[in-house]
């Protein structure tokens, strides 16, 4: 967790946050240990961190380009983050002109809420929390303007940056507002900007899952590619091209990874050149080929067994 800093009033929202983001690789109980000296304050700048991560066999990926906030309509919204193995938990908040809401999900569902209508929120892990709250009560007046709040926050945000590598130096500041929000309708407005952008996230993460389980099959497949052993017998000859019945246990996929056939279902293949790579003529092609000669794959090669003359099939070749 990093760090995003909310102001909400009658004038607007404006919503600060660094860009960093930090990925924690080896031993669980390391790296909570890790994590506990980062966020405590112990560890200084990236040079001791990546020493104290190297001390304890923890390897990191640290990147200063993610998008912790967005406009969303006349709104601005926020979110820090956190996985595990089994979840997702977020931490938003919604902020317009004389309202905000800060939400928790698990994955995209709603746990929790709690809105309000105006007043400075700090997202962020303790240490980064406790300088911010200094900062501000220092700099801070609300008086000024929402570009000079936005301004405020950013070089808080780079100096909080200068004494813990929790808190990156790159910033974004977005403003949100409408005039024409009242307390009341603020919220509505909010409720409504809300749901929608929780449905974006539904969608998203249906569209991950979606795209995992083609990754998964595509892995499964992979796996199953058959690189040696018969493949199946030819039942019907016209000109060049080869139906071939597929032996028990053989099934074929098209070039997406969706199945085509079974076993003993049939499949197209075709004879091209012969074995010193001279092209078969269909006038010949009783030569080289003749129902029921098995066709196998010898070396990665998919070939007729009795003479070694190869095929040609746009599908891939599995076991089940």
């Amino acid at each position: 967790m990093s760090i995003i800093i909310a102001y909400i009033g009658r004038k607007g929202c404006v919503m600060a946050s660094d860009k960093r983001r930090i990925a924690y690789f080896g031993d669980k109980d390391n790296r909570e240990k890790l994590e506990e000296e980062l966020y405590s304050g112990n560890i200084r700048n990236d040079e001791e961190l990546y020493k104290e991560a190297a001390k304890l066999g923890i390897d990191l990926k640290i990147s200063d380009d993610a998008k912790k906030i967005k406009s969303i309509g006349n709104a601005v919204m926020g979110e820090v983050s956190s996985k595990t193995t089994r979840e997702v938990r977020r931490r938003r908040i919604y902020g317009t002109t004389n309202g905000y809401q800060i939400i928790e999900l698990i994955g995209s569902e709603l746990k929790n809420k709690e809105t309000g209508s105006s007043g400075i929120i700090i997202f962020g892990n303790k240490i980064a929390k406790q300088m911010a709250n200094s900062l501000i009560k220092q700099r801070w007046k609300s008086s000024i303007s929402l570009k000079y709040t936005g301004d405020i926050f950013e070089e808080i945000i780079k100096e909080i940056a200068e004494k813990t590598p929790s808190v990156g130096k790159n910033v974004d500041v977005i403003i949100g507002k409408d005039s024409k929000l009242t307390k009341t309708t603020a919220q509505k407005y909010l409720d409504e900007t809300e749901t929608r952008d929780i449905k974006v996230l539904e969608k998203y993460r249906q569209k991950l899952a979606e795209d995992l389980e083609e990754q998964r099959e595509s892995i499964e497949v992979a796996n199953k590619i058959i690189n040696k052993g018969t493949i199946g017998y030819i039942s019907k000859i016209e000109g060049k091209m080869l139906n071939v019945k597929l032996t028990d246990k053989v099934n074929a996929y098209d070039t997406n990874l969706k199945k085509v056939a079974g076993s003993n279902e049939e499949v197209i293949m075709f004879l091209d050149k012969d074995t010193e790579g001279n092209e078969i003529k269909e006038a010949d092609v009783s030569s080289y080929a003749k129902v029921n000669d098995k066709v196998v794959i010898k070396n990665e090669n998919l070939c007729i067994d009795k003479n070694n003359i190869p095929l040609n099939c746009g599908i891939i070749l599995c076991n089940e």
